[in-house]
């Protein structure tokens, strides 16, 4: 991610420019809109009272804040403007947008990507009072905040055989357990890999999916200590994890997920499903790959489209019932572009340095999920899946381990 400050003005404002944007007007009140909080070094202090950040795309930058909350912007790149009543703040608000025609703010029309649509309606009207034509900043924020950097993408790479490796002891400690007639359940499993994760050097913001049979046709369901299916023969298993490094400021996810059968044989039904979800998942890279090798530009709803398709023709479209992929960055849900044209309308384009997963799933309820996941890096020669291998079956846990 790439901060305002004195030494990277330049980068923004020539980024505004190449964009005919006139200006970026950063605004927050009671951190409601985090990426102001993101893009500025605020990182201390707690702020009650409205602050707009007028970035131009010539010019010096302005800041205005509130008198009892000035000494947070004094080390802020920009000319600082202060004031205590509302009149006060409009007709300086006034001032500040004076000879801007076309602002970028963290809006988007019609509510169509609410990942960057955080200034409220009042603020918004306020702002169009003054003739000013407000656009999203959603391009603004993927290229600054959610490229990867050298540094972050090291982190990723190195992260992934460590996933993998937690990954393969978990279904090998369901193979063993059950092989050894141990008690076994979701949770036992889930709590495992968070030892695995803390004793790897890795984070995460919340503990990795392990899910049975029903469970797994529920896209978000995890164990917990109160509620949890036991792991017994004949089952479905899936797992979905997500961590990175802990203690590096710049390290990139990795997210995940792989299926097992606790058997020795894969049922027919579970293998069909496998295959028509893997054929999605690949035909999304293909889809994208295709593109950028013709120098085409290629948009996150478009992926997503691509891989529908294919579920779509294979009559499950019903049972896919979630975006095909999210973008990763230093969060694991980030802000850049998702893989998304059915729960959001996701135009932005895939551009250099950004991450994202490809996760396409069938969820048959009461009866089982499968979901294949991987993680894609757009670099300078293309598309990168970065967690390779990539699941091409479903694992048969007891003839395995």
């Amino acid at each position: 991610m790439i901060r305002i400050t004195q030494e990277t003005l330049p980068q923004f404002q020539e980024f505004l420019s190449q964009h005919d944007l006139d200006a970026w007007v950063l605004y927050d009140f009671h951190d409601l809109n985090p990426f102001a909080r993101l893009f500025l070094p605020l990182d201390e202090g707690q702020f009650t009272r409205r602050y707009f950040y007028l970035l131009p795309a010539k010019g010096t930058p302005k800041i205005l804040a509130h008198r009892i909350e000035e000494h947070y912007f004094q080390e802020i790149a920009g000319e600082l403007i202060q004031y205590s009543g509302w009149k006060e703040m409009e007709d300086s608000l006034a001032q500040l947008l004076e000879g801007h025609q076309r602002v970028a703010m963290e809006y988007s029309p019609g509510g169509a990507l609410p990942y960057v649509s955080m200034i409220d309606a009042g603020t918004m009207e306020l702002i169009r009072s003054h003739g000013i034509e407000v656009i999203s900043s959603g391009d603004i924020i993927q290229y600054f905040h959610s490229r990867w950097t050298p540094q972050g993408y090291a982190s990723h790479k190195a992260t992934v055989p460590i996933m993998h490796r937690i990954r393969e002891r978990a279904f090998e400690s369901i193979a063993r357990g059950i092989k050894e007639n141990k008690s076994l359940n979701e949770h036992i499993i889930q709590q495992q890999m968070v030892r695995d994760y803390e004793e790897a050097g890795l984070v995460f913001d919340h503990p990795p999916i392990v899910a049975v049979d029903a469970h797994a046709a529920m896209p978000h369901y995890a164990p917990t200590e109160q509620v949890h299916a036991p792991i017994n023969e004949g089952n479905l298993v899936l797992i979905d994890m997500w961590a990175k490094k802990a203690d590096d400021p710049e390290a990139t996810y990795v997210d995940i997920t792989w299926t097992g059968f606790v058997g020795d044989t894969i049922p027919d039904r579970i293998n069909q499903v496998f295959q028509i979800v893997k054929a999605a998942r690949d035909a999304a890279v293909e889809f994208v790959e295709g593109r950028l090798s013709a120098g085409e530009s290629v948009a996150g709803m478009e992926v997503d489209q691509a891989c529908r398709k294919v579920i779509e023709d294979a009559g499950y479209g019903p049972y896919f019932t979630h975006r095909t992929g999210h973008s990763i960055d230093t969060e694991v849900h980030g802000a850049g572009v998702n893989i998304d044209a059915l729960e959001v309308r996701d135009d932005r384009q895939l551009i250099s340095g950004v991450g994202f997963s490809i996760e396409p799933g069938i969820y048959l309820p009461g009866e089982f999920g499968i979901r294949s996941e991987i993680d894609c890096y757009i670099g300078e020669a293309g598309i990168e899946v970065t967690t390779a291998p990539s699941q091409e079956e479903v694992l048969p846990l007891l003839s395995m381990y």
